[in-house]
Order: C-alpha cells, then structure tokens, then sequence
C-alpha cells in the first residue's frame, strides 16, 4: 500500500494517497468556507488547485473572497469571454481582442473583427460564455518551450506576445488551454469554467465592459455604472500611448533598445506639462479662488501641485497652499476604527470647523493665523505663519478628503475647482493581460518610502490593503464630482522604478507573510527592461518617488 501523505489544513492534520490533486483536497472542505475555493497556499506558497501532492505540507486555501482569488477568477473569466467570442465570431473573423483597463467593476475591452460589435453579439457572447461555464471544462496549464509558444501566439494572431517574450530571458512559458483556445496570462488561474458564475457584459463607448464581482462580494456582479470622466483620462492616456506608439511593455522595451527613451521620456514630460498649463488656465477662466486636489496614494500631488502653482503664477495669479494635515484633531480626539484604533484617514480626524472658519475669513479678506500639526506631540499648535489675500490669490487645498464636499461645507460648490488626480497606467502588458494601476502605485511607494521614511518593502506592503481601504472609502467615491481628472503615470516610469524596487522586493524573506506580494512584484518588473534616471527632469513627478526633485517633497 502506497504511502500517504499528510496535510496540515487549520489545526488539523490530514491523511491522502500520493498524487491527489488540491482540488479534490478542496472539495472535501468546501463547505467550512462562505464562498469558493480557487487557489491554495501551499507551505506558504501560492498554487493552482490543479497541482497534486506528492508530499506532506501545510496548505492554506484561498477563496474567491480574498483578493488573490478575485484577481484568479477575473483572469479566468477573461479567458471564457475570449474563448465565446471565438466560438460565436469565429477565429478567421477576430483580428483582434484587447482588454484595456479596469472601469467600474469589470474591465473595458475593444474588439476588432469582420463584424461590428452590438447588443445582439453580446448577448451571444455572454450565453455563449454561461454554456462554457455550465460544461465544467478543465483549463489546461502547459510549459512549454519559448520557441514552441511563440509560434503559437503568431498562429493566432497574439503578436503583442510575441514581442513581449522577446525581451523574457526565461526558455519556457506557461501557457493556459481551453479547448483550443490558448492564451497566456500573467497570474494564476481556476481549474475549470465552472466557478465563474457570475458576470455580465455591457456594451459602451466604442468597446464593451466584462462586469465581474469583487472580492468583498463574490457572488454579486453590481450593474455597470460608467465612471465618465474616470474614462475619457484613461481613453486619452491610451491615444497617447498609441501615438507614441508605445501601447504595451514589448513597445517601451524596444524603444529602450532602440535607444528612444530620452525622446520618449521628453515627449511624455511635455504632455503632462501641456495637461498642467491647460488647469491652469482653466482656473483662470472661472476665477475661482479655491483649488481642491484629492489622489489616492502614490499620485504625485505634491509634485503636481508645486507645478500647477508655476502655471497659474505664469497667469498672474498668487497660489497659497493650504495644509490639510496641519488641521488635524489632537490625537486624543481621532475616531477610532472597527479594531479600536486611530482612524486617521476618517474625515473626523480633522476639525473641519476650524478649516471652515479660517477659509472664510481668508476669502473676506482677514488675516488669518494659521495652525501647525505638532507630530510629535499630537496638537494643533499656533504656527506664527499670518495670511491675507487679495483678488489675485488662490487657495490651494490638498488633502484625501479634499473633494468631499463636508470637507469645505462652508463654500459654495460653484466656487470650488476640484482636481483628481491618479497615476492611470496607461501600458498593458500584452492584449489580454493588464498593469493594475495599484500595483504600479504600491511600486512607487516603495521606492518613496524606502528612500525618504526608511521603511522597508515588508512595512510598506503591509500597510497597503489598509491604505487601499482608505482609498476606497475616502477618495474614490468622489472622483466623479471633480472639474478635471490629472493622469500622473508616467509611460517610460516602471523602467526606470525597476533598478530601485528590486532590490527593496528582494530584501523581503520567505517567512514574511508580505513574500508572496514581493514576488509577484517582482515577476511583473521582469518584464521591463531597466534605464537609468539620470537624465529625468528635476521637476518630473516621477522625481517625488526616486529623489532629486527641484521641489520640497517631503
């Protein structure tokens, strides 16, 4: 009789034959979980339900309600809609399918093929796409070697693969099967159709939307709802792209071999400059006296904000930044969160009356003294700092909560100028495989916290679900309500951030539970070649995150 082996699972250890696969494991404990199991953890290690034990270990089972397993159902899913639109349009008469970016809950996609997109193909598309699921098909995952995938993605017209493997120094790739749709995608994967129940498809703008759950509920797809102004930045950060024919990581990459990227690196700070100078402008034709600038972390609003002050100086006018966190409650009197600490980020963690009242006055043409956070002690002291304007000066105001309206209650919402700002990026990493913007963020953090906080890569990335959290509770919900929407990414960022997160991401040891996020980051910085930053320009928003800013960034 065959030796067994044994898996730890919670408290409890397990007896199995050799060669039993995690997804059989899995079935014997689904109903311990309030929602499916997609993935495993293996001895700490992330794997595939697919793989099979041959040893004892401890294993850790990931559900479509965490964030890993979210992101694997929605990979998943991308590759059913793939296969459907295969299935009802047929291969000959798809030159193309591209998944853009995120949007709302899902992701918007652009096809292009023989026949034009409707309601009545995505409604095939999605019944199509109900009948993979319902057939509980396997999705197959293959090495093979670089040479063989190749030819495949040139056979099926994935040429953006093609180029991007170019530049990979590994001789194997793992490609997904589906039938005899292959496909490669960056992450894990579920075993079978079967666990993507839920999803919807939405026709908009000159695309589609694939709408799918969230992690915080898995079992729900929310109607889409077009962020329209979030969209229109991300649409015409793409036409950039395309015009700088720069649209995926293969393009920048060939453009640093070809020895462009100074030329690139020029074009792009001079877009985002042209963008700043037409803000500013803007704010001169309303005559507003108050700027309000909210982003969620890693976006570059200082460095913005020094720079939209440049211009609206070029206007003749006299901006006054206004430092939200020097509003701050004492720390005796922060609200706490649900695990009874301070919630710093919570909108009553600032006394929002005192910001009020010194607004007011400043605008009736008082002078006003202004407070100063004491870190240290946790009070508002009196800074000695004295401020009075005159009809040729702006209120600047930054702060997370800026474009909250409860924030500034006491002025009226026709004479607020809102910006929101976020760094959007606007590369993919091939057609069916995108950059989650929050990575390229947490990417920034690093090399901003390490450099300038001493915090190490483990520290900043755990922290970064309770940042996100913030974000999702503070900034996000009001992003719409802004006058304009200020792109910070850069298209050339993530070469030049590469040589200085590596070696932050690979100081983060295997016993950390913070490994398993270095790695992944790791394995998406692979796919860039690094350059060097020497000649960035001192005033460049990427310059707040690796140093050497002409601005006090803090």
């Amino acid at each position: 009789m065959a030796q067994k082996v044994h898996l730890t699972i919670g408290e409890q250890c397990y007896e199995y034959y050799p060669g039993v696969s995690l997804y059989n494991v899995s079935r014997d404990f689904r109903k311990n979980y309030p929602h499916d199991i997609i993935l495993a953890r293996v001895n700490g290690k992330l794997a595939e339900l697919s793989q099979t034990m041959e040893w004892d270990a401890a294993v850790e089972f990931v559900t479509t309600g965490d964030i890993t397993g979210n992101e694997a159902y929605r990979r998943t899913a991308t590759l059913i809609m793939l296969k459907a639109f295969e299935d009802v349009l047929g291969k000959d008469n798809i030159r193309k399918l591209t998944v853009q970016y995120s949007l709302d809950k899902g992701y918007y996609c652009e096809l292009d093929a023989n026949i034009s997109l409707s309601q009545e193909l995505l409604e095939k598309v999605k019944s199509q796409m109900q009948s993979i699921v319902d057939e509980k098909i396997d999705i197959i995952k293959k090495e093979i070697p670089k040479r063989e995938a190749l030819d495949i993605f040139r056979e099926c017209g994935m040429y953006d693969k093609v180029n991007l493997f170019r530049f990979r120094r590994s001789s194997t790739v793992n490609i997904y099967m589906l039938d005899d749709t292959v496909d490669y995608f960056y992450g894990f994967m579920a075993p079978n159709t079967s666990y993507i129940r839920y999803f919807d498809l939405y026709l908009y703008d000159e695309g589609f939307v694939l709408q799918l759950p969230e992690h915080e509920a898995p079992e729900i797809v929310d109607d889409f709802e077009p962020p329209a102004k979030l969209f229109q930045v991300l649409k015409q950060s793409t036409r950039w792209g395309e015009l700088l024919d720069v649209r995926t990581v293969a393009d920048i990459n060939q453009t640093i071999a070809d020895g462009g990227f100074f030329q690139l690196m020029l074009v792009q700070e001079a877009l985002q400059e042209k963008k700043i100078a037409e803000i500013a402008e803007a704010i001169v034709d309303t005559g507003k006296r108050i700027v309000l600038i909210a982003g969620p972390s890693s976006s570059g609003k200082t460095t913005f904000s020094h720079r939209l002050s440049i211009q609206l100086k070029a206007h003749g006018l006299r901006p006054h930044p206004i430092p939200v966190d020097n509003y701050f409650v004492d720390r005796d009197k922060t609200p706490l969160d649900e695990n009874g600490k301070p919630n710093f980020e919570s909108l009553g963690a600032l006394d929002t009356e005192e910001l009020n009242r010194d607004i007011q006055e400043l605008l009736e043409g008082k002078e006003v003294e202004l407070p100063v956070f004491n870190f240290v002690t946790g009070k508002r002291e009196a800074s000695g700092q004295m401020l009075q304007i005159g009809s040729r000066d702006v209120l600047v105001i930054e702060g997370i909560h800026a474009l909250n309206d409860a924030m500034t209650y006491s002025i009226a919402k026709e004479n607020k100028f809102k910006i929101y700002i976020s760094a959007l990026t606007q590369l993919n990493i091939d057609e069916h495989n995108r950059i989650p913007t929050t990575d390229a963020r947490l990417i920034r953090r690093l090399v901003r916290d390490a450099a300038r906080r001493g915090t190490n890569a483990a520290r900043t990335i755990s922290m970064w679900q309770s940042v996100r959290r913030g974000e999702e509770e503070n900034i996000f919900p009001y992003q719409e309500e802004c006058d304009v929407m200020f792109n910070s990414a850069l298209i050339y960022e993530l070469a030049v951030l590469k040589q200085y997160a590596e070696p932050l991401l690979f100081s983060v040891r295997p016993d950390q539970p913070e490994y398993e996020e270095a790695r992944h980051l790791l394995k998406f910085l692979n796919y860039f070649l690094g350059v060097s930053s020497e000649n960035i320009p001192n005033n460049s928003i990427i310059r707040e995150f690796i140093g050497g800013s002409c601005f006090n960034v803090g």
